[in-house]
């Protein structure tokens, strides 16, 4: 977005606006590559199994609840940017998960 000091407010806004709309548009009709976030959801679980069965309830409780969380905040984030169903979920778990790839 470029910014010009002698634009009117209510134009500025405006295109702002488009900007956003045609940034939407061109993120809603990308794919989304799901495989890097299953890779990060399967070192998650792991992690989580690997905990409950040494008996670390407590840190279980808390890893388990920082991910949820984390999850949670991307649904949320992806849902005011305006994306519903399918593609807002697969969004919020590749925020989540999608580190997977640098593995």
């Amino acid at each position: 977005m470029h910014f010009d000091e002698n634009e009117p407010q209510d134009v500025r806004e405006q295109r702002f606006a488009e900007e956003r709309a045609v940034r939407r548009a061109r993120r809603n009709s990308r794919p989304i590559d799901l495989g890097g976030a299953h890779i990060g959801l399967t070192v998650v679980i792991s992690a989580l199994a690997l905990l409950a069965w040494s008996g670390e309830l407590v840190a279980l409780g808390v890893v388990g609840g920082i991910v949820l969380l984390w999850f949670l905040v991307a649904v949320i984030r992806v849902h005011v940017d305006g994306d519903r169903a399918g593609h807002g979920f697969q969004r919020a778990y590749v925020a989540t998960f999608g580190w997977g790839d640098m593995i």
